[in-house]
């Protein structure tokens, strides 16, 4: 949907918040077609990143660790 989302979920470690709310608020960008909010949705704006930067954590405080593949030869 959004290449400019990394994946959150990697081998070196957990995301850190920053990364978390840059994820989320590119995707409500992306979903809502703003890039900036006008003042009249910045509240509904703000509000949908919150709970998409918690969503986000929640779900991956509740996966496991990510395995490294091996290397293919």
């Amino acid at each position: 949907m959004c290449r400019s989302i990394k994946p959150l979920r990697t081998t070196t470690g957990p995301a850190s918040d920053e990364e978390i709310l840059a994820a989320a608020l590119q995707f409500v960008r992306k979903v809502s077609g703003f890039r900036t909010p006008s003042r009249t949705n910045e509240d509904a704006f703000g509000a949908a990143v919150a709970d998409i930067a918690a969503s986000t954590t929640r779900l991956l405080q509740s996966l496991p660790p990510k395995k490294e593949t091996p290397a293919r030869n």
